[in-house]
């Protein structure tokens, strides 16, 4: 057996039993907050009054992990590229990639305040605040997704949300999610394909983003284009697990030339960066219009330069008086890369305003894998949807399902079952050179930036469903 066919699913990091402090809120005082009742519950609708509801939970809690080798697994693959690792089913939690890109979509609040906005830069510090909570649902969530099989679909309606979102994956290798959402309205569609580099480097495992991200804001007839941060996972031998982002995204508006740069911090020698993202937004003169500040982990806020400027100043003076009273503090681990301390909050600029925040997470979250309440219901299986859905999303797959359900000995016969599955029709086709066609996607040149990208080619929401791969 080759080294392709014998890997199937990668590593993403592992599930903590443990899980962080919860985020404490930042100070509104001095600070101006918008005026839109989408805010309240992180923009989503209230759940009555004839609004579908939603399940909370998960038909069973999450398993302990305790018993499991790490180290016996990964000690080989430092340094590898990880979707060259099989990894055994307790590492993962119980969504498929496809359903985790998916989870870009739970602030689409941001993305319809952009369209409302008439001002660009406006519209930018909208779309710049999407852009950061795409990637908050990571925080705590250090299980890895199923891959997909080549050839799995997933989609997502959501009326009081104003969106539907349909993904499939169009490559195994490499591994390739193209995805495709759009405003149920009319006023936006959102796309792109995402392609993960993953390595383990001892303590740590990280993921390198590849694929471009596509906004397009049909009234204003705008494009924006951005890849995400790097994540790293640390701890994945040893200690507590933990979660950084890093990075530089840029954020280019290729109507009007404006341009969002955010640096997401690492956490540095003491961990005073933890979550921190910060940057600036510039029109097409490249003149700084606003700054962006805040925690991925937490919230967005924007403020005039100047007004930034002076903050910075006095917290430096503030910080320099203390500094001649303190002895620097910082502990060596050679066995772990212990997580900073969470700092309090964010500092408030005065004249501030908040773009975003993030939403509580349920209770019981650290017992479910610590999903959102929007992870909570992307794997429900709704009363009529087996009529409707296509038999390759990833509702119908066994093993995701059977995980949810607690049944772990059954998931792991599943995955297995589905992985030879996979295998044996991709020998198949090399028999008989038989090229592998996709279903609603084709690979195309993204005209903002030119680069190759999956394009979706339409016709999925007709629900004509023919010559489908049997998947499953």
């Amino acid at each position: 057996m080759s080294n392709e066919d014998e890997f199937y699913d990668a590593v993403t990091g592992l599930e903590s039993d443990e899980s962080y402090e919860g985020v404490s809120e930042a100070s509104f005082k001095d600070a101006l907050v918008f005026n839109n009742s989408s805010q309240k519950n992180n923009g989503s609708v209230p759940q009555e009054n004839g609004i579908k509801k939603h399940r909370t939970a998960l038909p069973a809690p999450m398993f302990s992990r305790n018993t499991i080798s790490v180290w016996s697994i990964l000690r080989k693959c430092i340094g590898l590229e990880l979707s060259k690792i099989t990894m055994p089913i307790v590492f993962n939690e119980p969504l498929s990639f496809l359903q985790r890109i998916t989870e870009y979509m739970e602030h689409t609040y941001l993305i319809n305040r952009a369209c409302a906005m008439s001002d660009s830069i406006e519209r930018m510090q909208a779309v710049a605040a999407f852009a950061v909570s795409a990637v908050a649902s990571q925080w705590d969530r250090t299980g890895k997704p199923f891959n997909p099989l080549l050839g799995e679909t997933y989609e997502l309606i959501r009326e009081e949300q104003g969106f539907r979102l349909i993904s499939e994956q169009v490559s195994h290798h490499p591994p390739v999610s193209a995805f495709h959402a759009e405003s149920l309205a009319g006023d936006f569609v959102f796309h792109g394909s995402i392609y993960p580099k993953l390595k383990f480097w001892g303590k740590s495992v990280e993921a390198e983003p590849k694929g471009t991200i596509t906004l397009e804001l049909l009234k204003h007839n705008e494009a924006y284009t951005w890849t995400n941060p790097y994540c790293c996972v640390h701890n994945i031998i040893l200690g507590k697990l933990w979660i950084e982002q890093y990075g530089t995204v840029e954020i280019v508006n290729h109507s009007t030339g404006d341009k969002c740069v955010l640096n997401f911090k690492s956490c540095g020698l003491f961990g005073k960066d933890l979550h921190k993202v910060e940057g600036y937004i510039q029109d097409k003169s490249k003149k700084k219009r606003c700054i962006i500040y805040g925690k991925w982990t937490e919230c967005m806020w924007s403020v005039d330069p100047q007004a930034y400027e002076n903050h910075k100043k006095s917290e430096k003076k503030g910080d320099n008086k203390k500094q001649k009273n303190e002895e620097p503090s910082g502990a060596d681990n050679d066995d772990a890369d212990d997580m900073p301390e969470v700092q309090e909050t964010v500092s408030v600029v005065p004249g501030s305003t908040l773009l975003w925040r993030i939403d509580s997470r349920p209770a019981h979250s650290t017992m479910m894998y610590n999903f959102t309440n929007f992870a909570m219901s992307l794997n429900e299986l709704e009363p009529g949807m087996k009529g409707t859905l296509p038999s390759t999303d990833s509702r119908f797959r066994p093993d995701i399902k059977a995980m949810e359900n607690g049944k772990m000995d059954e998931a792991s016969q599943e995955k297995e079952r589905l992985e030879e599955k996979q295998r044996a029709s991709r020998k198949e086709r090399a028999k008989t050179q038989e090229e592998w066609n996709t279903s609603w996607f084709q690979m195309g040149t993204n005209v903002y930036t030119s680069c190759q990208d999956w394009i979706y080619t339409g016709g999925y929401f007709n629900r004509n469903y023919q010559d489908l791969p049997d998947i499953y």
